[in-house]
């Protein structure tokens, strides 16, 4: 009868099992130092070897020549172990046997001698199954067993077992085994059986198995079925469900164009090969999460499990996006999973999600924007449906930037300055450093000059905008005209009774008035910050609140 890999080539010494060399270490020196604990948790995820350990540490205490940190599996007392048929190593699933009953007839069992090894050894699987009565039951035992008993308690969930059963025992965290201890270990199986093996259709099997052991070998053992004695990568990506270099590739290049038609034609192509929508956004979500690690750690990370084609394709979508990009579309993504585990409109929920990561492509991040317009920056080009830059508003557009033909030129006066040229070196300076605040502010104003000597009449919207940024405006007039300037702000008398309002307001607040709901709001809708945002957002101010009035 055919035996399972997994079966077949389940461990029987401390050193054939994969990973988990710290549990190895300590308790080979324990048995060696006959330090023998009477209970143990072993804890992991599943696969990682739990109950191999149990049944090993069962052979390296009851075998002839031990206790012994290397029993011998060929003798017949380990043959017997690693069979199930011992009568001094009882295996108990507490999935069907967790309740109280069942555990009073091990407390009487523990009461009598084994059979004929030195111990009596109770492994114990899924034991977080077990019911609050039943470990209550269990606890005496536990705590003052026979000398002769071990007990060891195999668990996905350590967290349910209850604090004083934890405290009675050694306990051991079993770990994910490394993605290349896998695929070397499968490698060792392949070349046992006589199959033929590229590298990374042995990374595709590895990393279904998520780094549970037994996964990866019942996954080899599907791909041996049903390719037989040579086993190649397309092939087994194929059978895995594995998305493919390319599609990965039209996925990211539809959200670099912001093409959502092209999204839609790739998850027609998903259904129409029959593929699971769930399992495609899990290994999509794997994908992007690699991505957005590489673009933390660096593209040769070892926090990153993928094949070497993988870790290739990946470099050049790295430079395309930033991280936060990456974060964005990876929480897009685990969003999707959760909805696709309880949606029935299996495809209508992809869509919905994929496009989401092409519009979430074109969002330019609010602390950018409110950053941008904090410094006078134009913000991001945003993007059309089809990836191109929109046209920005007439506001907005910029005129193409001519060279100051007047820098380090000696320098003007009289009515030349003031008619236009001076101003205009100006704006095509503040337009290369791309200040569009400045720009739109010296547009709007009245700038003369004579020598270095330069005078800017500013209206009552524009006056705080220039103050604000004086020394960038030093700078770019420096730049222009080639050497120190002396600017000077000249307040229409609308601006100054902008600027009185406030200093009237504080003034009077002691006296509880700060003025009329229609004063806060003209002047809130004057602030040159308050008239950028609402520009920038295209929208309007909807209500004023005064602070002052909701302090107590």
């Amino acid at each position: 009868m055919y035996q399972v890999i997994a079966r077949k080539y389940r461990p029987q010494r401390f050193e054939e099992v994969v990973g988990q060399a710290h549990v190895k270490l300590t308790i080979k020196n324990a048995i060696a130092q006959q330090r023998i604990a009477h209970a143990y948790i072993f804890s992991g995820p599943r696969g990682t070897g739990k109950t191999t350990m149990a049944r090993i540490l069962a052979m390296a205490l009851n075998w002839e020549g031990g206790p012994s940190s290397s029993p011998d599996p060929d003798s017949q007392v380990c043959k017997e172990i690693a069979a199930g048929s011992s009568l001094d190593v009882v295996e108990i699933d507490a999935a069907s046997n967790r309740g109280i009953d069942s555990i009073r007839e091990l407390r009487e069992s523990v009461k009598y001698r084994p059979v004929r090894d030195r111990y009596k050894v109770f492994i114990i699987d899924e034991a977080h199954q077990i019911t609050t009565d039943a470990f209550n039951a269990l606890l005496k035992t536990l705590e003052e067993p026979p000398g002769w008993t071990v007990f060891v308690l195999c668990t996905t969930e350590p967290q349910a077992i209850p604090a004083t059963i934890a405290s009675r025992c050694q306990s051991f965290a079993f770990q994910s085994v490394e993605l290349q201890e896998v695929i070397q270990h499968l490698a060792k199986i392949c070349a046992s059986e006589g199959v033929a093996a590229d590298d990374d259709a042995l990374t595709a099997v590895a990393l279904a198995g998520d780094g549970s052991v037994r996964d990866s070998l019942s996954t080899l053992d599907q791909a041996i079925a049903a390719f037989g004695s040579k086993l190649e990568t397309q092939a087994v990506r194929d059978l895995l469900g594995v998305i493919p270099s390319e599609g990965t590739a039209r996925i990211l290049g539809a959200i670099r164009d912001g093409d959502p038609a092209a999204m839609l034609a790739l998850v027609d192509d998903l259904f129409q090969q029959g593929r699971n929508a769930q399992h495609f956004c899990g290994e999509l979500t794997r994908q992007f999460r690699n991505l957005m690690v590489m673009k933390v750690a660096g593209h040769g990370t070892r926090l990153v499990s993928a094949s070497h084609a993988e870790r290739e394709a990946a470099k050049d979508w790295l430079e395309t996006f930033s991280q936060d990009d990456l974060t964005r579309y990876v929480q897009i993504l685990l969003s999707l999973y959760q909805d696709l585990q309880q949606s029935t409109q299996q495809r209508f929920r992809l869509e919905i999600g994929l496009l989401k990561l092409v519009h979430a492509g074109r969002l330019a991040q609010i602390e950018e924007v409110l950053s941008g317009l904090a410094l006078g920056k134009a913000p991001r080009p945003r993007i059309d449906g089809e990836g191109r830059p929109r046209a920005a508003p007439p506001s907005e557009s910029q005129a193409p930037p001519t060279p100051p033909s007047a820098a380090g030129s000696a320098p003007e006066t009289g009515a030349a300055a003031s008619a236009g040229g001076f101003k205009e070196q100006l704006v095509d300076s503040l337009l290369q450093a791309q200040n569009q605040t400045l720009v739109d502010a010296v547009r709007a104003s009245r700038v003369e000059r004579q020598g270095r000597v330069v005078t800017i009449h500013a209206s009552a919207d524009w006056f705080a905008t220039f103050k604000l940024d004086l020394p960038v405006l030093e700078a770019t007039v420096t730049a222009v005209i080639g050497a120190k300037p002396d600017v000077r702000l000249v307040a229409s008398e609308a601006a100054r009774q902008a600027e009185q309002r406030p200093r009237d307001s504080s003034a009077n607040a002691g006296a509880g008035s700060s003025g009329s709901d229609d004063d806060i709001s003209a002047r809130a809708e004057s602030d040159p910050a308050v008239q950028a945002f609402t520009k920038r957002f295209e929208g309007r101010v909807t209500n004023v609140v005064d602070l002052r009035e909701k302090t107590p």
